[in-house]
């Protein structure tokens, strides 16, 4: 079986709505485009090699529109990689897929990741919010990356929003920073759902004498 591995860029108000233009998804969101001003070198080495093994792209309709359309023309490392590995996209409806290699999902969206899991070894999700989510409910992902960036915004679409399902992950990786103060935090996930405690019971060696 292989991996379902999720990227993401979030503010830190875990806002991930159009990072990468103001175009991206407007609707209601008048900061498309924020990571723009933050990202550099080394968020760009991060990425590079988060992205390395990587044999297919898993993609919700509008970041597959958005990369179909600037990503064949370019011949340069993510260029090369996303030409050449196969594309599936998630669409209620029946999108025109022109970018070469791609194919559809089926109307089962968790049956059908299942089955591209036993197919790849590397499977991205890259962007594409609402599949996101829904992999997060359903539990159908194996490692989580978050570019967490030092700005608040208040508005626009969330990573965790409600219908979330209670879930453990482990921390796989140091979380490592960039010179612009955005935080780079690789999880997995972990068996079970979150414990819940006392912090003042007698061995959390949290009381205090009265």
């Amino acid at each position: 079986m292989g991996l379902i591995h999720i990227a993401m860029f979030t503010t830190l108000d875990l806002v991930g709505q159009a990072p990468g233009g103001p175009e991206e998804d407007p609707e209601g969101f008048p900061f498309g485009g924020w990571q723009a001003p933050l990202i550099e070198e080394t968020e760009g080495a991060q990425i590079l090699d988060a992205y390395e093994g990587t044999d297919a792209l898993l993609l919700g309709r509008r970041t597959y529109d958005i990369f179909a359309a600037y990503w064949p023309q370019q011949d340069d490392a993510f260029g090369t990689l996303f030409n050449s590995i196969p594309k599936y996209v998630a669409s209620r409806g029946k999108p025109d897929l022109p970018w070469a290699g791609s194919t559809q999902l089926g109307p089962d969206l968790p049956a059908a990741v299942r089955e591209i899991r036993d197919r790849h070894k590397h499977v991205k999700v890259v962007g594409s919010l609402d599949l996101v989510q829904t992999l997060l409910r359903e539990k159908l992902f194996d490692r989580l990356d978050l570019w967490v960036h030092p700005i608040v915004l208040g508005v626009g679409k969330k990573l965790f929003e409600d219908g979330t399902v209670p879930t453990n992950v482990t921390l796989l990786a140091p979380p490592a920073s960039t010179p612009t103060g955005a935080v780079y935090l690789r999880y997995g996930i972990a068996d079970g759902i979150p414990a819940t405690g006392d912090m003042n019971a007698p061995d959390r060696g949290l009381t205090r004498d009265a």
